[in-house]
């Protein structure tokens, strides 16, 4: 006559005898008013989200989803919620899904912080006084099969896009300053002391004033033949090296990527000379935009070296 279940019956009977006429009254449905969780907790989730990952917690997850939130709230304060009440929660504390940057466990705080509030500020300091240019320096390998963005087509159906099955690559010396500089070279052959000291007669001659060269600790750099060469021409240039596994520290990883991306990861080079040209090509292009290259140093990890 009411079209009620069994099973709401029972439901009911259990909870008249457990709670009385109090218990069968109506309760209110849809989303609780109030959270499950304390302001309390709430703080602490959101300062182990940001500062933590979800394995150092010894949770099944690297990255932060919403079933590793869920997992964790019900680890760690015993409440259970929903996928979609985790999701409120995330936005409701003002966190977004991000793409996350691939940090070295090998690298140490302490030497980038001793970086930061130290030796740079030395180098910059020296470099005013000596009259020098700073510029930051790296190498980079480009392959033919480097692909990223995305392109239109059917659902359910990956659209194909043609291109050689033939492997090859080259490589690409540069260095940018902060007013919006950019020297570079482009080689096939494997990166050795030789090579570097070919690109660094280049950039002597080209810049008018001393350079004082910042790049990483690759063992080229730190080589013998590169070391002579330095010891012989030290009223030239001057190299100094970031901290270990800190690429996010040097502003010339942003060119890069730049290049990667739009360079060669956008376009279908057919042989190694269009690879090469159009590497040429665009690189040329940023050398005419020093706004763009001034704009690198605005990223949050490099801001330190925009003065």
């Amino acid at each position: 006559m009411f079209g009620v279940s069994r099973q709401s019956v029972i439901a009911w009977q259990r909870r008249f005898r457990e709670r009385g006429r109090v218990g069968l009254r109506s309760r209110r449905r849809g989303r609780p008013r109030r959270s499950a969780l304390s302001s309390i907790q709430a703080a602490q989730t959101v300062r182990l989200i940001v500062q933590r990952c979800p394995d150092q917690l010894h949770l099944p997850f690297a990255l932060w989803t919403r079933e590793a939130v869920q997992l964790f709230l019900r680890r760690r304060f015993g409440v259970r919620v929903s996928i979609w009440t985790v999701g409120r929660y995330l936005r409701g504390w003002d966190l977004t899904p991000q793409k996350p940057v691939r940090r070295a466990y090998e690298q140490s705080p302490e030497e980038v912080r001793q970086w930061l509030e130290r030796d740079y500020p030395v180098i910059r300091e020296a470099a005013r006084r000596a009259g020098a240019e700073i510029q930051w320096g790296d190498e980079m390998g480009m392959r033919s099969d480097h692909q990223v963005g995305r392109t239109w087509g059917r659902r359910g159906r990956t659209p194909v896009v043609p291109g050689t099955g033939k492997r090859f690559r080259c490589s690409m010396i540069s260095t940018i300053t902060n007013r919006g500089q950019l020297r570079f070279m482009v080689f096939c052959e494997r990166f050795t002391g030789r090579v570097f000291i070919r690109f660094l007669r280049r950039l002597t001659r080209e810049t008018k004033r001393v350079v004082y060269l910042i790049v990483d600790g690759h063992p080229v750099h730190k080589g013998g033949l590169v070391k002579d060469y330095l010891r012989n021409h030290s009223a030239e240039i001057r190299l100094f090296l970031l901290p270990g596994y800190s690429p996010e520290l040097n502003p010339d990883e942003l060119l890069n990527n730049d290049v990667k991306s739009n360079a060669i990861g956008r376009r279908r080079p057919h042989d190694l000379a269009e690879m090469k040209a159009e590497a040429r090509s665009y690189l040329r292009s940023r050398q005419r935009q020093p706004a763009v290259v001034r704009s690198y140093f605005a990223e949050e990890h490099v801001r330190y070296a925009a003065t």
